[in-house]
């Protein structure tokens, strides 16, 4: 086919969308289902008519084929584990009694057993639930969702495409299941699975389907020759099948490198390929491999993980160059817009010059469908949107919202003295045993209690105007006092102040920082019903004023036991935000990190003997190939000591992570040169203190004994059979005991009986330790 006819066939797609609906109403009816206010007949009713609508809102932006089998009501890993059979031996009972209940149990427990393990979606702040598996591990095909939700699409008329997570990436994501060796590796079990995944297509294509998407996420990592081996015998045996739909098998987030010839030779009909960030460079390496000859092209030119409208000429630019390269060239966002919230034109708030240069979901599918009929019917049909266009971006670029002379000078005047403190950790932590008196196994939480109903319409009453600014500090500081007497009777022994004032960890400070805007619908799925809404960083960050202090101080004036000062971390801060991508993100990262060193400072001055500054993000931002690594450590590891080295020595300071698989950055949370650090451990059963103890890591550690993102309360026993293994990697004079996370989205009665195991248990270590 000529670049000509390539053009004229040109349609846009996605690979997914945002699940939730514009006013979370998933959330709201599986939470209702978990109370027992929702049945599960209109649980599924709701969920069926957020398909309709997405369809439906896919449809108008004229998008010509839509996704189907995206959709999920916790999470697409856990999806796959169910269609493949791959369902713990825990979990079985549960699932076969009630699938749904099963399905539920297995992404958050029960009193019972426990959840699969969570961890991050490569570098993205989506959780996905991890499959277990063994040598023993048997599966079988359960089609019955990618084929229900496929053919619910067809009887509403859409040409649509059903998308399954591929059988290399779900082995290559997924990890040995408790009692097998840690050694093992699960792509060992790809001639098992392929059967089923040839299944899975059949009933695919008996039901309708003429494309299948495969998504292979994680051949864009780097990966060894066996695995390539694998990715080529998988998609050889698939594409070798008879009884099958076309294979379109995507990869997004990075360039594909190695792997690229490996799919571009296999026997599919078309492959997706992001376009955009790092992996701009697929197009120069499929220039390389010769294109894809008599192949379907979905080109990922549209940002799917970013707020920034599309530089449409550009994008068309590339396409261009893309057409020559493929027998078809479809045009689609760079990776599902599960990434990004619903709609901007939801929001009303915003500055309208801001707004202009915004795209969440609905307006990326619509750049999608117009940068297709611009290929289609040439750059004469769209000469108005690209004009339109070129003046948003032009607003953008020169606008004085995102640059400050005085952030740049002060960034540009830091010096490597600035980011180390002067004393080395022996020392730091000789005074800081002096200054805190604290006992063998020091207890505390990671920060947030309770963010409860109360709370919640505290806020909203605030917002709607129906109190004012001092009856709903009366109401938090309410909540203070409430918060550091539980903690003083429980027994813990570094106290925090609860952080009822918060909405979320970084949009509390982004809204006290100048160039961050935040939104008031801008919803994206972090885990299962959990949403946040990621502030958008437009310009360059100061702070005008201390933002935390106040409360630090309040509460400390509560009680003698020392209160924890709580920030949110450079990397965090831009992790959890959608970033800037006119600058470099280590620029960026220096700014953010020179507003935090305010704050630390003052926190100091007002009395703060420990100071924590969370960096949950640390580990998810990591780049996917190695060779990018460094040049990223390197910077955000300066950021955190930039932000926090301008303090005393007997300042203990404080950091957090969680939900990663952090063997990959050892190295990194050394240079961060913390005090403490507090890390997820509980559903990894202490993996990461066995990895701190190989590594050599110095300082002290705080491993987490309760799994906060599971509604079971561990029992004393269980707490105690942890804080022993992680005993075995850390020794007792630098071990903390903690849970694996803020408690912000636990209930009042499973923290009080969670909190009591973990400080029981902690007691009994201390009596068995002194004798």
């Amino acid at each position: 086919m000529t670049a000509k006819s390539a053009a004229a066939a040109t349609r846009a797609t996605v690979h997914g969308y945002p699940r939730q609906g514009r006013n979370r109403e998933l959330k709201k009816a599986i939470e209702g289902y978990w109370k027992g206010a929702v049945t599960a007949d209109a649980l599924h009713t709701t969920a069926a008519e957020l398909r309709r609508e997405n369809w439906r809102q896919l449809t108008e932006a004229g998008v010509r084929e839509v996704p189907t089998g995206d959709f999920s009501l916790y999470d697409h890993m856990l999806d796959t584990t169910v269609a493949v059979g791959a369902i713990p031996a825990r979990h079985r009972a549960a699932v076969d009694a009630d699938p749904l209940d099963g399905y539920f149990a297995m992404a958050r427990g029960t009193q019972e057993v426990a959840p699969l393990e969570m961890t991050k979606w490569f570098d993205t702040n989506y959780h996905y639930l991890v499959p277990e598996l063994g040598p023993d591990s048997v599966f079988s095909a359960c089609p019955a969702k990618a084929v229900g939700e496929f053919t619910e699409a067809l009887a509403l008329g859409h040409t649509a495409r059903p998308v399954l997570v591929g059988p290399v990436t779900y082995l290559l994501l997924a990890k040995p299941a408790p009692g097998v060796a840690e050694d093992f590796p699960p792509i060992t079990l790809l001639d098992r699975l392929l059967p089923v995944y040839a299944e899975l297509l059949a009933e695919l294509r008996a039901a309708g389907a003429d494309w299948v998407q495969l998504d292979e996420p994680a051949l864009v990592q780097d990966r060894t020759p066996a695995e390539l081996n694998a990715a080529a015998r998988a998609y050889r045996e698939l594409g070798a099948l008879t009884d099958r739909p076309k294979l379109l098998v995507a990869s997004y987030f990075d360039r594909l490198g190695e792997a690229l010839p490996v799919l571009a030779k296999a026997p599919v009909e078309g492959l997706a390929l992001d376009f955009t960030g790092p992996a701009a460079a697929n197009l120069d390496d499929l220039a390389a491999v010769g294109g894809l000859p008599g192949k379907r092209l979905v080109a990922g030119v549209v940002d799917g993980r970013n707020v920034w409208i599309n530089d449409l000429g550009r994008s068309l630019a590339t396409l261009a160059t893309l057409l020559g390269l493929a027998d078809q060239v479809d045009v689609a966002p760079s990776c599902s817009l599960l990434h990004v919230p619903i709609d901007a034109g939801l929001e009303r708030d915003i500055d309208p010059q801001i707004a202009r240069w915004l795209a969440f979901a609905r307006q990326k599918a619509a750049e999608a469908a117009l940068l297709a009929r611009g290929l289609r019917e040439g750059t004469g049909a769209i000469t108005a949107e690209l004009a339109a266009n070129r003046a948003d971006l032009a607003s953008r670029a020169g606008s004085p919202i995102t640059r400050d002379p005085a952030v740049r000078a002060r960034t540009a005047a830091v010096t490597t003295e600035d980011a180390r403190r002067p004393q080395a950790y022996p020392q730091r932590a000789e005074a800081q045993r002096a200054r805190l008196g604290l006992p063998l196994l020091p207890t505390t939480t990671i920060g947030s209690f309770p963010q409860t109903t109360e709370l919640r319409v505290a806020r909203a009453d605030l917002t709607a105007g129906r109190i004012d600014a001092d009856a709903y500090r009366a109401r938090m500081e309410a909540e203070v006092r409430e918060v550091v007497a539980y903690q003083e009777k429980a027994g813990l022994d570094v106290l925090v102040h609860g952080e009822p004032e918060r909405n979320d960890m970084v949009q509390y400070f982004a809204e006290q920082l100048t160039g961050y805007l935040a939104t008031r619908h801008g919803w994206v799925q972090s885990y299962g019903t959990r949403y946040v809404r990621p502030p958008v960083l437009a310009g360059d960050i100061s702070r005008p004023h201390p933002m935390t202090v106040d409360w630090f101080r309040y509460a400390q004036g509560l009680t003698d036991r020392p209160v924890k000062g709580m920030l949110t971390g450079p990397v965090t801060m831009l992790a959890w935000s959608f970033v800037r991508d006119d600058q470099p993100l280590a620029d960026t990262a220096r700014q953010v990190a020179l507003a935090l060193r305010d704050e630390v400072t003052d926190l100091e001055a007002a009395g703060a003997a420990v100071v924590q500054v969370d960096e949950p993000a640390l580990r998810e931002t990591l780049p996917l190939r190695a060779a990018d690594r460094p040049a990223y450590l390197d910077w955000a590891t300066e950021s955190f000591r930039l932000a926090t080295s301008g303090v005393r020595a007997d300042t203990q300071v404080h950091t957090h992570m969680c939900y990663a698989e952090f063997g990959a950055i050892m190295t990194a949370i050394d240079e961060l040169d913390a005090d403490v650090i507090s890390l997820e451990a509980t559903r990894s059963h202490m993996e990461v203190a066995r990895e701190l103890a190989a590594a050599g890591y110095p300082r002290e550690v705080g491993p987490g004994v309760w799994d906060i993102h599971s509604p079971r309360v561990p029992t004393t026993e269980e707490a105690e059979r942890l804080l022993r293994t992680a005993l075995t990697a850390i020794p007792a004079d630098r071990l903390w005991v903690n849970p694996d996370c803020g408690l912000k989205t636990r209930a009042w009665p499973e923290t009080r009986a969670s909190l009591t195991s973990l400080i029981t248990a902690a007691h009994r270590l201390r009596e068995d330790l002194a004798h």
